[in-house]
């Protein structure tokens, strides 16, 4: 409890609000998960691993930005 008074002064603005960087965070660690389905999948269908490899490194990146502004826009949509 002592330490998460710091630590969520990283995460959240003083008035409440997430901040750009937790959002950024939690787009990184989603994508971390959505880009090892991505492969599974992508193996599952093509059946080679290059292939799957191929197409979640390509889906990681567009995706990090698609995740951060979709994520900006409900905390912006939510605060009215």
């Amino acid at each position: 409890m002592i330490i998460d008074q710091p630590i969520k002064k990283w995460f959240v603005s003083n008035t409440g609000e997430d901040k750009h960087f937790k959002s950024f965070l939690k787009s990184i660690s989603w994508r971390i998960v959505g880009t090892i389905d991505t492969m599974v999948i992508s193996y599952f269908v093509t059946g080679q691993l290059k292939m799957a490899i191929s197409i979640g490194s390509i889906e990681v990146v567009s995706k990090v930005a698609l995740y951060y502004f979709h994520e900006r826009a409900w905390e912006k949509a939510t605060k009215a």
